[in-house]
C-alpha cells in the first residue's frame, strides 16, 4: 500500500503522458480505418488494436485522475477525425501500418518499462508490451497469410565461424571499391530503415495530398522527399552489395484530397515517427562495423532532425503543440509576482 501512495517521478508521469497521446492518436486513425476496411482479416486486426487503444485511454485516464493530474487533451474524434472523407488507404497499406506501428509500440512500451519504478506503472506497461506483442504477432500472421509480409534479404548460411582479423573490416570507404561485403548485423538495420522510410513516404504524401494547408503540404513533401532519398540510399548499399532489396507492389494511396485527419493530428503524427526514426538510425549506427554505414546514419539522422525541429515551430506557429508536463519556471514565477 506505502508504493501506491508514492509519487509518480518525472520519467513515470514522461511515460503516460506519451503513452496517452499516442493511443489518442492511434484510436482516431483506427476508427477511420474500421469505416473503410473492406477485408475481414484486415478489419479483426484494426478492431483488435482500436480496443486496445481505447482500453490504454482509460487506464490512463484513470491513473491521471488518482494522480490529482490534468489529463492530456491528446487527439479526439470531435476535433481531429472525419469519418465522412472518402477511403485514401487501401486495406493492404492499413495492414502494413498496423503492423509497422506494432514494432514501433514495442520499442516504445520496452523503454517506458525500465523507465518506471512504482509497481502498478509497470505492470501497466508490462501488460501493455505483451498486448502490443500480440498485435505484431497477429498482424504478422496476416500479412503471411497474404503474401504481403516484406521479408528481410536472405543470404547463404555461414560454414564456419570466424573472427576479425584486420583493422580494415572497419573501412567502409576504397578508391578501389573493395569495400568488405556487408554482415547479416548491417543487413538487417539497413532492410528496416528502407522498410520504415517507405512507410514514412507515404503517409508524408498522404498527408500532403489531404491538407488544405499550405504550410503543412510544403512541409509533408519535404518529409516525403527525405525518406525516399533514404530508400534510395540504403537499397544502393544493399545493391552494391550483390543483395536485392524486397519492395511492395501496394499503390497505398488513393485519390482523395478530403483530409481525414487534423493538420494538428498528421504534424505529431510525423514527428512521432521523425523520432521512432532517429533511434532507429542511432541503434544501426551503433551496431554497424563499416565506418560508412555509421558516417550515413549520422548525417541522415542530423537531416531528419532539421525536418523534425521545423515541423515543431510550425506546430507553435499554429497552437497545435501540446506541452508535456516539466517543472516549474521560478523565473516566470518570479516576474509575474513582481508584475502584480
Amino acid at each position: 500500500m506505502a508504493e501506491s501512495r508514492t509519487k509518480l517521478t518525472s520519467s513515470e508521469l514522461a511515460s503516460i503522458w506519451s503513452g496517452y497521446m499516442n493511443d489518442s492518436l492511434s484510436k482516431c486513425v483506427l476508427s477511420y480505418f474500421l469505416k473503410h476496411v473492406e477485408d475481414e482479416e484486415i478489419r479483426s486486426v484494426a478492431q483488435f488494436t482500436y480496443d486496445l487503444s481505447a482500453t490504454h485511454i482509460e487506464k490512463l485516464t484513470a491513473i491521471f485522475q488518482n494522480e490529482g493530474i490534468p489529463t492530456p487533451t491528446g487527439f479526439t474524434k470531435e476535433h481531429d477525425l472525419n469519418l465522412n472523407a472518402p477511403k485514401l488507404y487501401t486495406d493492404m497499406f492499413m495492414l502494413s501500418y498496423i503492423n509497422h506501428m506494432a514494432k514501433v509500440g514495442l520499442l516504445a512500451y520496452s523503454s517506458f518499462i525500465s523507465m518506471s519504478a512504482r509497481k502498478d506503472i509497470r505492470s501497466y506497461f508490462m501488460e501493455g508490451l505483451q498486448e502490443t506483442s500480440d498485435l505484431y504477432d497477429n498482424s504478422s500472421e496476416v500479412l503471411l497469410s497474404k503474401g504481403l509480409f516484406i521479408r528481410a534479404p536472405y543470404i547463404a548460411y555461414p560454414t564456419r565461424t570466424d573472427f576479425v582479423d584486420s583493422r580494415k573490416y572497419f573501412n567502409g570507404f576504397s578508391s578501389l571499391g573493395k569495400e568488405r561485403p556487408l554482415n547479416t548485423v548491417e543487413i538487417s538495420h539497413l532492410f528496416m530503415n528502407t522498410q520504415t522510410n517507405v512507410i514514412g513516404t507515404k503517409l508524408a504524401l498522404s498527408f500532403a495530398q489531404t491538407s488544405p494547408n499550405k504550410q503543412v503540404q510544403k512541409w509533408m513533401l519535404r518529409g516525403s522527399d527525405i525518406s525516399k532519398k533514404h530508400v534510395q540510399i540504403f537499397t544502393k548499399t544493399l545493391i552494391n552489395n550483390d543483395i536485392q532489396p524486397p519492395a511492395s507492389s501496394d499503390v497505398s494511396i488513393t485519390n482523395s484530397t478530403t483530409p481525414p485527419f487534423s493538420d494538428k493530428l498528421n504534424l505529431f503524427h510525423m514527428s512521432l515517427l521523425s523520432s521512432a526514426g532517429m533511434g532507429n538510425y542511432a541503434t544501426a549506427a551503433a551496431a554497424s562495423q563499416r565506418n560508412d554505414l555509421m558516417i550515413n546514419y549520422e548525417r541522415l539522422s542530423l537531416e531528419i532532425a532539421r525536418y523534425a525541429k521545423d515541423g515543431g515551430d510550425l506546430m507553435v506557429k499554429n497552437g497545435w503543440l501540446e506541452q508535456p508536463p516539466g517543472t516549474i519556471d521560478k523565473q516566470k514565477i518570479i516576474k509575474t509576482k513582481d508584475s502584480e
